[in-house]
Parts: structure tokens; C-alpha cells; sequence
């Protein structure tokens, strides 16, 4: 069994909604079937019992060898703790071939699960050992390292629960909520209102407690040390117990509380200073530990927290309590659980001592046994929730703390005898403010409530209803969609709105391209929905891109399918016909929201089929109305866009908006069929987007199919009285429409010059020049630049075989280079003709005839 191509699906894709791996398993011929290994089965069982039940894919569908590989990685994962539930197993038309897919929650996850799978699965062949525990010690290790931690996870999964998109931007905490204009971030417990100054304060607890000491805040006394016996001076000063900690820390690593002898004052600094250079020495405030969750201006949480502590029962020693402890799996060894295991490490020893207890001692029954003087849940503590007893007035100290020192999101760390009363009441204190505060003792406290901590942070970041999403127009089809995806783009624009768009010619955002080459996939879908300056966003959504890595996005607000014809890269990657590629193009229908629209070609029966996936509306459009679909849509009451007395009309129920032809340049007043029917798609998405009619108008009327504003879509060039026509159409289907455009135009004698891409099936090059064959007189064949997998001359043996039955063409010439062959046709040319140009290489070849038509003009002019 051989696998190869993985990929990475990241967004919904032809499978799933879910993030998947798909892979591609060669099996030999013995390995279609397992029942063809003897014992197989039983050796898998034996190695992992919970494979799961062993279903063939079909009915007399043997159960592959791939089939077991991908029940074993989605099994592996599941057992690690991981949340997947799907995955798929599907034979392809080649045979001993499959694609196998499997749902992933962490994708590095997933491809060491896939690793493990061939494992098992080799070792079951081999009857050779596998150690189950040792793999699944393995995913649970990586997936704990990569997954977010519980505080950033609960405001995820609360983003989540409100529909707000999101988008992990490093292997850390980093997240990214909404598109666009309206996105925010946070990173774990700070949000991008969070200020730098703010948290430089917090960091340094000496500067914190002055300046909440200056507000009126009560803090303990205290003040900066240099030495160990600076610090022992220092308590003498105070007087009685103090604190030692460091002046910059966190997770209370460093801190000890609750001492008084100058022994215990040189330990403590000791600790100290291995986390800080400076350390402080304050008062110890008797009471219990309290952390207060300011967020905003309110208290949304408040738990009391207890030191790392076992209880005696007369019978087990120290050592065996906390075994005992550490057993609970709620705890582990770092923030990914609810509480963290108890550390027997050198503080814990010195607090015994302080006890008079060692690891061996046997506490009596009841007897408490502190194992750390600090009560930060990292170092082993537990939380019990008193939100609901916090007194207005120590809730208003809290707040007032967080507000002085600047933070939205603040864990108020204080000191009292209760939270029932006010601090002053009972000589509390607070000791410390924190920026991005662990959020896991709110979580999963120990005992008592858990709250909704996450929740209040989302909703810090967006009010009431808001999701952080802004308009998203995806489109696809065969032909059209550049076209298509401008025009809706420029119709945005003349809102005011700044558009992000991605076509195969560039990334646009507000008119400035910011990348170049085909940007149709989901990658630049993603550095589009990630730019601040973009209010709405229009993305070509290609073929390749879905295949690679699914959609960039996880709902669009309008989908726009123009067609779906023959010759689209077919007998690439398993897509093989017509069929194949409705299901794959369809993934932007079934992803449209459910306030969403669809915009479906109704004379396409292929493409009109996908609205019985749509969750939300459709919007057909087709230029004849009584087509029984749009006849059936129209009696319905819904919207429908159609061609009617040289008008584009958009109709629902009895309510009808009419848009001259002659007032939209792009059809040149309805000559160019494939023309309206993009205008008919764009009409459609800007009356979903709830588009003002005037102006959509307007938008049509200023929008030209020029090179600056539609590169390589039926440009038009005058050259000494001949026109020119330049066009990146390169499939049957597109050949027939700028066929059908041309013939409509006058012309004397006409002239194609063409190329073939490299990748498309021999009979869809073939059908290109069969096409043309028939309707000019003259043809000039190219070579592309690059000729994608086929040997040089192939792609023109095969053009030149598709005009042997011509009709109209007479003269053919083959010319080696592009710009050889645009400049070969242009000196052909005389007054009253008529060529197009079929370009590769769309820029460049743009900027050739650009430059050949200026030189001619100018030459014109002279004379």
C-alpha cells in the first residue's frame, strides 16, 4: 500500500464541512480485499480493538486495505481525545486506487495519526508489535501541545456559538475573530483594545501597587529589595510575616508567603530571584486568596483559591496523598486540563519541613498539609466559585483596580477574610492585577459554578447581533467568473464600500492589486478577509483551490454559479466529467448562509440542480424567462433576473426593475450574449446584497470590459481600422461564446490566433479549433509558454488536427513564441477586419497589443 498527495483541506471542501486530511492509497492487487490476508483482521483487533466495525463501501465492495488506513486514523485521533467523527473511503476509476478522507481537529494531529495508521496497518500485515499506548501517549502529547488552552479555547468556542468566524493566526493563542473591516483580535486572554502600557504596568507588581496605592486602593505595605539581606531588613521593617516575590513574574512562580524567620527570608529570595532580577518584599495580609475577573467594566467571576494541599488520613504518607491527588484527570501537567498536578519538587519539601513533615511522613487524620504557600492553579491550587457572593463594594475595588491601571480584561489577585464585606471593612488587600488572566479556574472551578467568562469577553469585542462578518460574494463556474467577479466588485464599490476581490489575474483590495499571478484559491481568499481596509469581498473561487485546500471561508453571503461546461481541466485529480464537476463547484452553494442567496444559471440544468442544496434563497437567472424553471420560480414569487425587450429584468412576485441594455457598455447594447449573462449573475448577487437599483444602474453604466478594468475579457482594440479582440478564453465551452460574440460583429475577413493549455484533455483541445475551424478565415497557432506536461508540439498537432475538417478556414500558419504570433497576425491585418487574439500570458501579451495599437495610432496621427 502506497500513499501519497496529502492534503490539508482547511475550509469546507467536496467531502465535508469539517477540516480533513485527503490522501490518495494505491493498494496492490492482494490488498483490495483483506480477506485475501489470512488472520489480517484478527491481528488488527488485537493491536487496536476499537477499530470500529469493518463495512465494506458498497454493496459486494470488499474491505480495503485503505478502507482499514482510514478507519484507523479517524479511531486513533478519536481515542487521543480528539473531537472528529467523519471520514470517508472512495474508490476512483483507477483500480486498487482510492481517496481516503478523515476529519481533523489539530492538522499536525492528523498527519501523525495517518503515520501511526500505516503503522498498525503494516504490523497487522507483518504480525509484528504495535504499542497502542505509546501512540495514543503520543497524539494526546502533540495534540495538547498545538491545541489552544482552555482560556483561549472558551473565548473561541464562545466566538463560535455567535457565529463569528475565526481564524488562528500562529501555532500560539493568537486569533483572529471576523473578516475584514470588522474583525478583532485577541491573543489567549488580551484582546486588541488591551494596552501595551497598560500591561507593562502590570508586569511590574511594585509600580502596580503604587499607583493603586496613589488611587486610594488598599495594597500592603512593602517596598524593592537588593540582597538577601536587604530582604531580611526589609521584614524587619514591616514587621511580623511577610511576602517574598518577584517584581516581574507570573503563575506565581517564585512567590512565598506566610514567613517571618530570616531563614525562611534568604530561602524565599533565593526562589525569587531565579524568575527576577528584582524582588520585593511586602506584608502578608492573613485571609484567603482571591481572584477577581474584571472584564469591562464589570465582575464576571470570582473564585477563592487554596494552596496545593493533601488532607491525612493516619494511613498513607505524603508522597502516597499526593499520588492520590495527582490521579484525579482533571488534573495534568499543564494548562490544557482543568487543574495541573501537584509538583513534589524542592518548595514542596521546604514547606514541608516548615510543617515538620518530610514525603515519608503519615499526617494524622484531618490534619491539612500545605505543599506550596502560593495558590495559582499552575503550581497545583484549586478554585472554588464565589461570584455569587461578592459584595458591590469589594466588586467596585476590583473594577476601580483594573480601570487605573488600564486593563479591559484583568484578573484582580486580593487578600481578605471574605468577599461578603468590603476590604477595608476586614483590612484586606490587593496584591496584584493581571493582564491576560488564565480563564481555567472560572472554567472548571474545583467546586462550584462555572461561568461564562468567554462569553463576556466576545461580547466586549462585538455588541448585540454583531458577527464580525462583512459581505462575501464567492463565485465559480466555467466561464464567466472573472468577468462576473469584477463587475459585482465595482457595483460594490459605487456603495462606497472598500472591496476586497480575488480573480486569476491578482488580489484587489480598494482598487490596488496587492498580488499578482492566479489568485483564485483559498489562500488569497484568506489574506482578503484578514486586510482591516476591506468593508465587503468578491472571490473567484477556481476548481484547483477547492481541491487543494477547500473553501478560505466558512459561509459566503452570495454564491454565484455561472455554468458548468465541458473542457474545465476535466480528467484532473479524479474529476473526470461534467458531473464531477458540479459536485465539486457546488461546495459555494451548500456553504451560503442561511439569510444567503445562491445566484444559479437556470438554462445550465446542471448548474440550476445545486438549489436543492442551498440553505438559503436562490436567485435564477437565465436570458429566456419562459423557461419552465424561471417560470416555476416566477409563479412561486421568487427572484428571478431574465433578458426581456432588450432589458435586463430583475422580477419578484409582482415587483420589477428594468435595466436598459444600451445603458450597460459591457454587452455592447445585448450583441454579446456572454456578456449579459455575466451581467444577468451580477445583477442577481447585488440584489441579494440589497444593492440600491439606482445604483446598480449606475454601476453598470460607468463599468467597461477595458484592460485596465477586465484584463483578458473580450478587450477591444481599433488597429488602423481593424478590429482587435483579445481574450483569455481556453476551453470549448468559452471558444463557442466569443464565437458566437464575434459572428455578431461586422468584419471583411477574420483571424484567430490561438494556443491549447497543456492540461486539458486531448478531445477539449481538439473541440477548440473545431469551433474555430468554422468561423475564421485565417488561423494562427501558438505554442504556450509553458506546456504543462506535454512534449513540445503536442498541444499544436493537435489544434491543427482539429481544423483538418474546417469549414471556413483556408490559411494556417504556425508561429513560435506568443508575441511572434500576435505581431504575425497584426501585419496581416487591413481596414475592416477583424482578429482575436486567444493570450497566455494575459499581462504581458495586454501590454504588447497595448503598446503595438498606441505605435499604429500614433503612426496614423503622423500622417
Amino acid at each position: 500500500m502506497e500513499v501519497d498527495r496529502i492534503r490539508a483541506l482547511r475550509g469546507p471542501n467536496l467531502w465535508c464541512r469539517h477540516t480533513a486530511l485527503e490522501a490518495v492509497v494505491t493498494c496492490r492487487a492482494a490488498e483490495i480485499s483483506i480477506a485475501n490476508s489470512a488472520g489480517f483482521e484478527d491481528r488488527l483487533r488485537a493491536r487496536f480493538p476499537e477499530i470500529d466495525v469493518l463495512q465494506p463501501t458498497g454493496q459486494g465492495t470488499p474491505v480495503s486495505l485503505a478502507q482499514v488506513l482510514e478507519l484507523a486514523t479517524l479511531r486513533l485521533q478519536a481515542y487521543a481525545g480528539c473531537p472528529v467523527t467523519f471520514s470517508r473511503c472512495s474508490p476512483t476509476l483507477e483500480p486498487g486506487t482510492f481517496q481516503i478522507v478523515v476529519e481533523y481537529s489539530e492538522e499536525v494531529v492528523g498527519r501523525l495519526a495517518l503515520e501511526l495508521a500505516q503503522t498498525l496497518c503494516a504490523a497487522a500485515a507483518n504480525d509484528t508489535p504495535f504499542d497502542l499506548h505509546a501512540a495514543l501517549t503520543q497524539l494526546r502529547e502533540l495534540d495538547e501541545d498545538v491545541r489552544l488552552g482552555p482560556s483561549t479555547g472558551a473565548i473561541v468556542n464562545a466566538g463560535v456559538a455567535r457565529g463569528i468566524p475565526y481564524r488562528r493566526l500562529t501555532e500560539g493563542s493568537l486569533v483572529q475573530f471576523g473578516w475584514g473591516s470588522r474583525q478583532r483580535r485577541i491573543q489567549a486572554a488580551d484582546t486588541d483594545r488591551t494596552s501595551v502600557i497598560a500591561e507593562t504596568l502590570a508586569q511590574d507588581k511594585e509600580l502596580t501597587k503604587s499607583i493603586l496605592a496613589t488611587a486610594g486602593i488598599p495594597v500592603p505595605g512593602g517596598r524593592p529589595v537588593i540582597s538577601a539581606e536587604d530582604a531580611v531588613a526589609a521584614a524587619q521593617e514591616i514587621g511580623g510575616r511577610v511576602v517574598v516575590k518577584p517584581r516581574f513574574g507570573n503563575q506565581g512562580k517564585g512567590v512565598t508567603v506566610n514567613i517571618e524567620t530570616p531563614e525562611q527570608i534568604t530561602a524565599a529570595y533565593a526562589s525569587a530571584r531565579e524568575g527576577s532580577d528584582e524582588v520585593l518584599v511586602e506584608r502578608f495580609i492573613p485571609g484567603h486568596d482571591y481572584r477577581v475577573l474584571v472584564i469591562g467594566n464589570a465582575v464576571v467571576a470570582a473564585a477563592r483559591r487554596e494552596p496545593p494541599h493533601v488532607n491525612g488520613d493516619g494511613v498513607h504518607n505524603v508522597r502516597e496523598l499526593i499520588d492520590e491527588v495527582n490521579s484525579d484527570p482533571r488534573r495534568g501537567s499543564g494548562h490544557a486540563t482543568s487543574l495541573t498536578k501537584i509538583k513534589l519538587d524542592e518548595i514542596a519539601r521546604a514547606s514541608l519541613a516548615d510543617q515538620g513533615y518530610d514525603i515519608d511522613s503519615i499526617p494524622p487524620r484531618g490534619a491539612r498539609v500545605i505543599l506550596r504557600n502560593n495558590s495559582n492553579l499552575s503550581t497545583g491550587g484549586t478554585a472554588t466559585d464565589v461570584t455569587d457572593d461578592v459584595h458591590p463594594e469589594l466588586a467596585a475595588r476590583a473594577i476601580e483596580a483594573a480601570q487605573t491601571i488600564g486593563l479591559d480584561v484583568c484578573g484582580v489577585d486580593m487578600v481578605c477574610e471574605s468577599v461578603l464585606k468590603p476590604l477595608e471593612e476586614q483590612s484586606g488587600g490587593i496584591v496584584e492585577v493581571n493582564a491576560a488572566p488564565g480563564l481555567r479556574m472560572h472554567l472548571a472551578p474545583a467546586f462550584g459554578k462555572s461561568r461564562p467568562v468567554g462569553e463576556a469577553i466576545i461580547s466586549t469585542l462585538f455588541g448585540p447581533g454583531e458577527d464580525g462578518r462583512i459581505p462575501v460574494v464567492a463565485v465559480t463556474g466555467t466561464n464567466g467568473k472573472t468577468t462576473t467577479v469584477r463587475l459585482i466588485a465595482h457595483l460594490l464599490t459605487g456603495c462606497g464600500l472598500r472591496v476586497g476581490m480575488t480573480t486569476t489575474d491578482g488580489v484587489y483590495v480598494a482598487d490596488q492589486r496587492i498580488d499578482t499571478g492566479d489568485c483564485s484559491g483559498p489562500r488569497s481568499a484568506r489574506s482578503v478577509l484578514s486586510h482591516p481596509d476591506v468593508d465587503a469581498a468578491v472571490l473567484e473561487t477556481a476548481r484547483g483551490g477547492l481541491l487543494r485546500e477547500g473553501l478560505g471561508f466558512d459561509r459566503c453571503r452570495v454564491a454565484v454559479v455561472t455554468n458548468i461546461g465541458k473542457g474545465d481541466h476535466l480528467g484532473l485529480n479524479f474529476i473526470t466529467n461534467v458531473d464531477d464537476l458540479a459536485i465539486l463547484k457546488r461546495v459555494i452553494v451548500q456553504n451560503v448562509a442561511p439569510d444567503g442567496y445562491a445566484v444559479l444559471n437556470a438554462a445550465d440544468p446542471i448548474t440550476a440542480g445545486m438549489a436543492a442544496g442551498c440553505p438559503g434563497a436562490v436567485i435564477f437567472f437565465a436570458a429566456d424567462r419562459t423557461l419552465p424553471l424561471m417560470a416555476t420560480h416566477q409563479a412561486r414569487g421568487r427572484r428571478l433576473v431574465f433578458v426581456e425587450n432588450d432589458a435586463v429584468v430583475a422580477m419578484e412576485g409582482g415587483v420589477e426593475h428594468r435595466l436598459p441594455l444600451a445603458r450597460i457598455p459591457l454587452t455592447r447594447r445585448g450583441a454579446l450574449g456572454f456578456q449579459v449573462e455575466n451581467v444577468m449573475a451580477a445583477v442577481a448577487a447585488a440584489w441579494a446584497l440589497e444593492i440600491d437599483w439606482q445604483l446598480i444602474a449606475a454601476g453598470l453604466s460607468s463599468f467597461n470590459s477595458d484592460v485596465a478594468t477586465a484584463p483578458g475579457r473580450f478587450n477591444v482594440f481599433d488597429y488602423r481600422g481593424a478590429t482587435l479582440i483579445a481574450d483569455y478564453g481556453h476551453n470549448p465551452d468559452a471558444i463557442g461564446a466569443l464565437v458566437k460574440a464575434v459572428e455578431a460583429l461586422p468584419a471583411r475577413r477574420r483571424t484567430v490566433v490561438i494556443s491549447g493549455a497543456g492540461d486539458r484533455r486531448d478531445e477539449d483541445i481538439l473541440g477548440q479549433s473545431v469551433i474555430l475551424g468554422d468561423a475564421f478565415d485565417h488561423v494562427i497557432l501558438y505554442e504556450d509558454q509553458c506546456q504543462r506536461g506535454r512534449a513540445a508540439g503536442e498541444v499544436i498537432k493537435l489544434l491543427r488536427d482539429g481544423l483538418a475538417g474546417a469549414k471556413r478556414t483556408r490559411h494556417i500558419e504556425e508561429i513560435k513564441g506568443e508575441f511572434r504570433a500576435i505581431d504575425t497576425a497584426l501585419a496581416a491585418l487591413k481596414p475592416g477586419d477583424l482578429c482575436l487574439i486567444l493570450i497566455d500570458q494575459v499581462e504581458e501579451a495586454l501590454a504588447h497589443l497595448t503598446a503595438q495599437v498606441a505605435s499604429a495610432n500614433s503612426d496614423v496621427i503622423a500622417h
